[in-house]
């Protein structure tokens, strides 16, 4: 499925500011896309003031930090960021960060890990032989034995760490570690208390399960639906079959959503994240399926929800303030020179944002 152009500019735009400058050809290779394509949406970025174009090369329209008089005084400044290659979610977070550590007075060192099991170890290892006293991290973890194969090494890096969008495993390895993530339960009791107000009481979950946050709000959209009082009947399933790495799942997990929302007679539907959300709106709308009228759709995410046709209502977990409260905590354990400080946990609160993809149920509506 092919990228959309303002979610692929805002990942160009992302990486620029965390690194101040950016090589065209590098931008290329990490978002996996052409020279000209990158070019282009340079052009559009820099017409709009945002970036600013060099020979070959991109800066950042915000101020940069000094350079640091030699390589040792930098290395001593510098902190390493970890997040998953072509994550729009995660870019964010990775301004909250930003801001929070410049204003210390540190540089920022952003390491991008491919899309394959294993890849963060290598970058956190190279980020540490370089300099780098604190971590930011972020790991990919498709599937549950992946982030149990990296809990050792996490846990015994020697550098204060945090982890951004990951919750540690009780009585694992990293049960100590500093964490900040968002309470997606809570996102997805948002959700489901909005739609059940609207007066539905048939509804589908759709989430991919390839990553921590997918799961959590698997579990949680069962554990709340099952004990609601209003929800009469529910489904959960795979956006797309490619989305889940964990199998087996039954026939109704991996069927096609308009099937398993006739089959439950939904009236609405939950999708994580917003790029499938907006494309099972244009599938529906192929079947003659009209959002809002004949379904409502809540999206999770709230990346580029709003810009659908019609704009999509969107938990909106606070993926700025994960970076900023993470840097902030990176930020007092450097300073804790005794190691005094206890582990901690932060868990931040999303919000809903109502928009045109939701309303009541129609009582005419045609099946879906």
């Amino acid at each position: 499925m092919r990228e959309p152009v303002d979610l692929r500019r805002q990942r160009i735009l992302a990486a620029v500011q965390a690194r101040g400058t950016a090589r065209v050809r590098d931008l290329a290779d990490e978002l996996q896309v052409s020279v000209v394509t990158v070019r282009r949406d340079v052009e559009e970025l820099t017409r709009e003031g945002r970036l600013r174009r060099g020979h070959g090369v991109v800066r950042s329209t915000l101020p940069v930090p000094d350079a640091a008089p030699d390589a040792a005084a930098a290395a001593g400044d510098r902190v390493a960021v970890v997040v998953p290659v072509r994550h729009s979610y995660l870019n964010e977070a990775l301004h909250g960060a930003r801001t929070v550590l410049e204003e210390a007075g540190l540089r920022l060192a952003l390491h991008l890990a491919p899309q394959a099991p294993g890849t963060e170890r290598p970058l956190v290892e190279r980020a540490l032989a370089d300099g780098a006293h604190g971590l930011l991290i972020a790991p990919r973890w498709r599937a549950r034995a992946e982030e149990e194969a990296d809990h050792e090494w996490l846990a015994a890096l020697g550098v204060p760490t945090v982890l951004m969008e990951r919750r540690p495993w009780r009585g694992s390895a990293l049960h100590a570690l500093d964490s900040v993530c968002s309470d997606h339960w809570y996102g997805a009791h948002l959700a489901v208390e909005h739609l059940v107000g609207l007066g539905h009481r048939r509804i589908v979950f759709a989430t991919r399960h390839d990553s921590p946050t997918a799961r959590s709000l698997r579990a949680a959209f069962a554990e709340i639906a099952e004990a609601h009082p209003l929800v009469e009947q529910w489904a959960w399933a795979l956006v797309a079959p490619e989305a889940g790495a964990d199998g087996p799942y039954s026939a109704d997990e991996t069927a096609e959503l308009p099937a398993l929302m006739r089959k439950v007679e939904a009236t609405a539907v939950v999708l994580h994240g917003d790029v499938d959300a907006l494309m099972i709106v244009q599938r529906l709308a192929e079947e003659a399926v009209r959002v809002p009228e004949d379904c409502s759709v809540v999206a999770y995410d709230d990346v580029v929800a709003g810009l659908g046709s019609p704009p999509l209502t969107a938990v909106s977990p606070p993926k700025t303030e994960v970076g900023r409260v993470a840097a902030e905590l990176l930020l007092q354990r450097l300073s804790d020179a005794s190691g005094g400080l206890p582990g901690r946990r932060v868990e931040l609160l999303p919000r809903l944002t109502v928009r045109g993809s939701t309303d009541r149920p129609s009582l005419d509506r045609p099946a879906i």
